[in-house]
């Protein structure tokens, strides 16, 4: 039985109308499974980079990146394996504060170091970003001060050198 791993795409494709939608119905027709999708411009106004986080089999990703390929749209893809790429996270996160524990919630953003962006009478604001097995330990170090909501970005990557 072939292992399972999670793995990271980068997709440069055109900066246009329904390309999105093209891309993640091949996902869909293929049955491909993502984790984690985002989208953004990139320094070229005229491309769009897609990072794809799925998991699947050696051959599953093989067959994901010839079907990418085979897309009009598509000018680039690039697998990402963290020995030779950055991947980065955003996390907002607002948990229940008072008075008396209002300085643990500060001391744990401290050592993670990451921001307040709202501070209100009965909660706070933060936002983090990191690798996510750093943002998954700063959610379950704010689950018992209640967590009223939470919004994730998904990865971002980029190759290094």
């Amino acid at each position: 039985m072939e292992q399972v791993e999670q793995y990271v795409i980068s997709i440069l494709v055109a900066n246009q109308f329904g390309v999105l939608t093209r891309v993640s119905a091949m996902f869909a027709r293929r049955g491909f499974n993502i984790d984690s999708l985002t989208v953004g411009e990139t320094e070229t106004p005229a491309l769009s980079r897609i990072t794809v986080v799925a998991h699947g089999s050696q051959h599953e990703k093989e067959q994901m990146l010839r079907q990418l390929e085979k897309l009009e749209d598509v000018t680039e893809i690039r697998e990402m394996p963290p020995q030779n790429s950055m991947h980065r996270e955003l996390l907002l996160i607002k948990v229940h504060s008072t008075a008396e524990n209002r300085h643990e919630i500060l001391d744990v953003v401290s050592v993670f170091r990451s921001k307040i962006i709202d501070y209100a009478t009965d909660s706070i604001s933060i936002e983090i970003t990191g690798e996510s097995s750093k943002l998954n330990a700063f959610i379950e170090l704010m689950r018992p001060f209640g967590i009223i909501k939470l919004c994730r970005t998904g990865i971002v990557a980029l190759e290094r050198g």
